[in-house]
């Protein structure tokens, strides 16, 4: 995929960050140990200290000082950063034992 066009998917992918807004239902992934205890009827034992584990960089899609719709795509460009730059670092050192 030409580097066009990547972004071209990445930006029509930031442009719909607020249809996640329409639905009140939790984003995939995003569940609680309380949803776990609900569906499955106990928490997975290797789940049981994960929250304590991992901290959000942008803790209920907000940002100090800013409106709940900044914050939602704040997190979203963070995310989609992040991603590209760790597809860019693992890209350089599967390419470095390629040895190119």
């Amino acid at each position: 995929m030409s580097k066009k066009r990547a972004l071209m998917v990445v930006l029509i992918l930031l442009i719909s960050v607020p249809l996640g807004l329409l639905s009140d239902a939790d984003a995939w992934g995003e569940w609680g140990l309380e949803f776990y205890k609900e569906k499955l009827g106990f928490i997975p034992k290797g789940m049981e200290h994960f929250p304590n584990l991992v901290k959000p960089l942008l803790p209920d899609y907000t940002v100090a000082g800013t409106n709940s719709i900044f914050g939602y795509y704040a997190s979203a460009v963070v995310g989609v950063g992040l991603v590209i730059v760790l597809w860019y670092l693992i890209g350089k050192v599967v390419a470095k034992s390629d040895g190119h």
